[in-house]
């Protein structure tokens, strides 16, 4: 999620990187938009990441307690087509057609943010539908529907598809192939160069290249998991296990040991130089830093993330207010994952910086909730825009113990 629009999703990443990279040798941002749709957080143009950064910023407000206005919701929602996908941003006041380019990244982020928000529910079914349509047959899905498969795609299907309560391990094509067996021919065998990391696609030769923000991509998909997700209850220590074999776990916790002991070496990632700068120093790769640790804790390696959690800590807040809702998302996420209290990262309220991005959500409860976090029922709907009834219970018990919750009514102000 770097925002995980990995190389391959080219205007995205100008985008993104434009926003993390430092002024001497950012790429041009886009100028903000003065006809934004209402509902949509930020304030740039979303022609390449509006359902992107919409859904990010509600599975990072559901995890702390804020339930998104109805009029963001209904905004997202409307970005569906009537197939089931979302595209990365378009007019909804046009129909789609045989035109629209449909994108399973847009899609996938937005089925795992209305579940996440248990709210309309049949429309994420919809969508959960139509991935599974247009998986390749190699088991994987890429970028767009037909495109080759890569790890950073798969993964976050995978995640969409599980989410919904799809078996994903019985999504197999006519070879037999599942969307596991399309991650780990992409993992680079231990014992070799980088062994354990994913690589994003193979090269022209079929050769695999470590790609970091694909390994973090993998890592989270091998294990069934959403990009919300929390800290696993199992401590294990970091193993890269060698065979062919391998189980899609066995293969998860290789990813998360290269992760462990790349960020072992130094506490934060980097992104490489961007086009015509090949000769300056990498930078700090943000995001990409922030999925790692969402790995690591998620497959059981809480503690190898600590230094690079105090590392966002300490440079990071600065680039998640620029960056806008995805990256301050990411950064909560991160927080989230390792139990550091996203209210107070590093002397930011992360919750407040995101809920000022978009409408005032519906409610905001206090306190951060636990690591681990409540999950959302997978049974009603809630299509009102409303909170659910497993939310209203969880407020009504904070209000008997005298904390309540806070309705907030400020209008938006900011970015991607």
């Amino acid at each position: 999620m770097t925002v995980r629009r990995s190389a391959a999703a080219l205007a995205t990443t100008a985008v993104l990187l434009g926003v993390a990279a430092p002024v001497a040798v950012a790429a041009p941002s886009p100028s903000p938009s003065a006809d934004l749709p209402a509902g949509l957080y930020g304030t740039t143009d979303p022609t390449y990441d509006g359902v992107w950064r919409q859904s990010v910023a509600f599975l990072a407000q559901k995890i702390e307690y804020v339930t998104p206005s109805t009029q963001a919701v209904a905004w997202l929602v409307g970005q569906q087509c009537d197939s089931g996908a979302f595209t990365s941003y378009r007019d909804a006041s046009k129909p789609c057609d045989a035109s629209t380019v449909m994108d399973t990244n847009a899609t996938a982020v937005a089925v795992q943010a209305l579940v996440e928000i248990n709210q309309h529910r049949e429309d994420a079914n919809n969508g959960a539908d139509w991935l599974k349509s247009v998986q390749n047959e190699d088991g994987g899905w890429g970028y767009n529907p037909g495109s080759p498969s890569d790890a950073n795609s798969t993964s976050i299907v995978i995640g969409a598809l599980a989410r919904t309560g799809v078996p994903v391990s019985e999504l197999t094509t006519a070879d037999g192939s599942t969307p596991y067996t399309a991650l780990q021919s992409l993992a680079i065998a231990c014992g070799e160069k980088d062994g354990g990391a994913f690589a994003y696609q193979p090269g022209e030769k079929g050769e695999l290249t470590a790609n970091l923000d694909a390994t973090a991509a993998s890592v989270l998909g091998l294990m069934g998991k959403g990009i919300a997700s929390g800290t696993s209850n199992a401590v294990k220590d970091p193993s890269c296990t060698k065979g062919e074999d391998l189980s899609p776990e066995q293969s998860a916790q290789n990813g998360a040991s290269f992760l462990a002991d790349t960020l072992e070496k130094q506490p934060y990632l980097e992104q490489p130089p961007m086009p015509g700068t090949e000769d300056s120093a990498p930078q700090p790769d943000y995001g990409n830093t922030a999925d790692a640790v969402v790995a690591l804790a998620a497959s059981g390696h809480k503690d190898k993330a600590a230094s690079s959690v105090a590392w966002l800590q300490k440079n990071g807040t600065d680039w998640g207010k620029r960056g806008g809702p995805a990256a301050t998302a990411q950064l909560i996420l991160a927080a989230h994952a390792t139990g550091a209290d996203a209210r107070s990262f590093g002397g930011v309220d992360l919750v407040k910086q995101l809920n000022g991005m978009g409408p005032s959500p519906a409610a905001t409860a206090l306190p951060s909730p636990t690591p681990t976090g409540p999950q959302p029922s997978s049974g009603t709907d809630s299509d009102d825009g409303g909170l659910s009834l497993g939310w209203l219970i969880g407020i009504g018990l904070l209000v008997g113990t005298g904390i309540g919750f806070l309705l907030s009514m400020r209008r938006k102000k900011q970015q991607p």
